[in-house]
């Protein structure tokens, strides 16, 4: 700094030290406090600190006992020397917090140190095995987590943001998208559909058994399927139903089902657990990072579509509820999707005081699913038995299509909510008015009472 020869034979031109800002960094570990208090009263000249928020929170917690007022705070929260891709949601929560101390303004995100250390760019990574791929982060993608948390942290969009940059709602707003869902569907007033599932037969048991033993060939099992996808589809257009679905033959446990086309999961052969009063599954066991390594419904929606004219139903199970249908790793965090929502209720704290945040992740997640289809895929989601009209606010925030939920097994109780006052909004409703786990049949004069109930309290274009 004092010498200004090499500069000025250079350049021809005086030092300027004018705009220069100095900066105080830690690269590798974290600052006990004798030694941050010897920063902030020694180097007054200096603009801002950088400060190891990787490991350890013995740094972070000096920060929020005080920082010094109108200085920078380079906080380090992606790894330099690593190369495992960075937890977003957890970096954005701690930024959030480091904001409110040293303010607006004053925070920059950044890597714990020079990125020499890490290799340049995953992209030319063409061999590696694409599951351990999506992981990684090299240079390059560590400048992306940058970018994103900085864009996340001052409230901007951004692609590669971290999940808590955007609330994932579908671009248009529902009742348009139910106005353009309806040109296409052309659905009667009060339509008609079932949740998803026919009875599983013996037969049909016996097929998968075999088939999954080896003993039949995989075009025997298909055609088996086949021709009982198709008696289902007939029995529906015979019953005159809007909304059809194939009765998913080809499914076990649905949980088990979809559990063994994703990667993450293994399963035992002996261990049966208790699920309802006289029922058994095998819940799988989920040890590792989740993905889906292709498509699981296509085919059979697909062939179940083609058997007929009227609008078929894609069924698939939320994530959410796998999760709390599973056993899941401890260390484990719980980022997972939904569609099928049976476990919302299901996995609710029992604290009050933690069941915000767990309404606030499985709604998000949920709409995380569906925030990219069109407006005229027609998203309906199904609530299995309980009671849903304390969390009903979080239901609605889903932006669902379509919600179809129980409403005949707990006599009406749902209605209850809408009676005192409850806005549904423009999504549609079809509380249930068929308990199709009792053995009783109600009349006709039973199921037209719950519709009028219905009808009592919502509107006719939306039920």
């Amino acid at each position: 700094m004092n010498s200004t020869m090499s500069f000025t034979v250079w350049t021809d031109n005086e030092v300027d030290y004018s705009r220069l800002r100095v900066f105080g960094c830690l690269a590798y570990a974290h600052i006990v406090g004798k030694e941050r208090l010897k920063l902030d009263t020694s180097l007054k000249g200096v603009a801002g600190f950088g400060f190891y928020l990787i490991r350890g929170t013995k740094t972070l917690d000096l920060v929020n006992a005080g920082f010094p007022s109108g200085k920078y705070l380079f906080a380090k929260v992606l790894d330099g020397r690593n190369i495992w891709a960075n937890d977003l949601v957890v970096s954005l929560n701690t930024l959030k917090s480091l904001e409110d101390k040293v303010g607006k303004g004053n925070l920059v995100v950044s890597t714990s140190c020079s990125l020499l250390h890490t290799a340049v760019d995953l992209a030319n990574e063409t061999k590696l095995d694409k599951e351990i791929k999506s992981w990684l982060a090299f240079a390059a993608q560590k400048v992306q987590e940058v970018n994103a948390l900085a864009k996340a942290l001052s409230g901007e969009r951004d692609e590669g943001a971290s999940l808590k940059g955007s609330d994932h709602r579908r671009a248009t707003n529902i009742s348009a998208r139910l106005a353009g869902q309806q040109k296409k569907l052309g659905l009667p007033v009060l339509p008609t559909t079932t949740i998803g599932s026919f009875p599983q037969t013996m037969d049909l048991r016996r097929v998968r058994r075999e088939f999954k033993a080896k003993k039949i060939s995989e075009d025997d099992y298909v055609k088996s399927i086949r021709e009982e996808i198709n008696k289902v589809v007939k029995l529906q257009e015979e019953l005159d139903i809007d909304v059809l679905v194939h009765g998913e033959p080809e499914r076990n446990d649905m949980v088990e089902y979809f559990g063994e086309q994703l990667s993450g999961f293994a399963f035992t052969v002996n261990g049966w657990v208790l699920s309802y009063v006289s029922c058994c599954v095998k819940p799988p066991i989920i040890y590792g990072d989740v993905s889906r390594p292709k498509a699981m419904t296509v085919f059979w929606s697909s062939m179940a579509q083609s058997m007929t004219k009227c609008p078929m139903k894609g069924m698939l199970i939320g994530l959410v509820t796998i999760l709390n249908w599973s056993f899941v790793r401890n260390d484990q965090p719980k980022d997972l999707l939904s569609y099928f929502s049976a476990a919302l209720r299901e996995g609710l704290p029992l604290r009050k005081s933690e069941q915000a945040s767990y309404l606030e992740w499985a709604v998000h997640s949920f709409r995380i699913t569906n925030c990219s289809f069109k407006d005229t895929t027609q998203i309906h989601t199904h609530m299995c038995y309980s009671n849903f009209n304390d969390i009903i606010h979080s239901i609605i925030n889903m932006d669902a299509d379509v919600i179809t939920i129980e409403n005949s097994r707990s006599d009406e109780k749902l209605l209850s909510v809408f009676r005192e006052g409850v806005k549904y909004g423009a999504a549609g409703i079809g509380p249930g008015v068929y308990d199709i786990h009792s053995p009783r049949i109600p009349s006709t004069e039973k199921i037209a009472d719950r519709i009028n109930k219905m009808l009592a309290v919502l509107e006719t274009d939306i039920l």
